[in-house]
């Protein structure tokens, strides 16, 4: 995904980020906020860096470079390539010590996303499928995937605007690391993103382990929510980063 508009990360302290975006090596054109449409024959691959305490990171397909110098919470543009079977590696940045690898098939019109997870001593990769579709129509799909390696399982709310975390059902429960939720459907609107221990039943004096800002998706966008550790000092915490997989053509800021 493009570094999206959408991106949050509710910053803790000492945080790594790459301060402007990763230098991408396989094609320059990489603009706009959702995934490219290029031709209809590519596919389309982006990598988000989660590991907390993994070094920058040098992104590569095969002896291709994707990106360089990658830093924690970053999600980096879509990068078509052409349909095939690849290994996407990361190395610590400008070596080449491999840190991690995944092999996937990459298919025609896919896109993809390269997840870079878990503490630098068990740096872990995975390959996932993005949604590049609209969501059933006057829905919008989430995805929920938990990289915090800190935070004990949570129950995840969507809370419509104007309602109280008191007066809905969880989306998610019971989620843990290193899960992953596949899409979720729920109706078009204005939502805030809470996230709760597992088996808490809220209350007006809960405290929530995540709260996000206030947000509204327009019908048929996709999302990809990645729960990620807050680098503090002293007690855990929780923050995450969102990666804007659909956006209809149509649709506004």
């Amino acid at each position: 995904m493009p570094i999206s508009r959408q991106h949050r990360l509710t910053a803790g302290r000492a945080i790594r980020l790459a301060i402007a975006l990763p230098t991408v090596g396989l094609l320059a054109a990489l603009t706009g906020c959702q995934g490219i449409v290029s031709t209809p024959s590519r596919s389309q691959v982006r990598i988000i860096d989660a590991s907390p305490d993994a070094p920058g990171l040098d992104m590569y397909e095969g002896t291709a470079v994707l990106a360089y110098n990658l830093g924690f919470g970053t999600i980096t543009s879509y990068v078509p390539i052409n349909p095939g079977t690849y290994t996407i590696s990361a190395k610590s940045a400008g070596t080449t010590q491999v840190l991690s690898t995944a092999t996937a098939t990459f298919a025609a019109s896919g896109q993809y996303t390269a997840l870079i997870g878990n503490s630098a001593a068990s740096l872990d990769e995975v390959i996932l499928k993005d949604q590049s579709q609209p969501a059933p129509s006057g829905q919008i799909s989430l995805r929920f995937v938990d990289q915090a390696t800190r935070i004990s399982a949570v129950d995840i709310y969507a809370v419509p605007a104007g309602q109280k975390l008191t007066g809905v059902t969880p989306i998610v429960t019971n989620l843990t690391f290193p899960t992953n939720t596949g899409y979720i459907n729920i109706p078009t609107g204005t939502y805030t993103i809470v996230m709760v221990p597992t088996g808490t039943v809220p209350t007006t004096t809960t405290v929530a382990t995540y709260s996000g800002a206030q947000t509204t998706y327009s019908g048929g966008a996709a999302r990809t929510i990645i729960l990620i550790d807050q680098q503090l000092i002293t007690t855990p915490g929780l923050q995450v980063i969102t990666a804007d997989d659909y956006d209809s053509p149509t649709a506004t800021s």
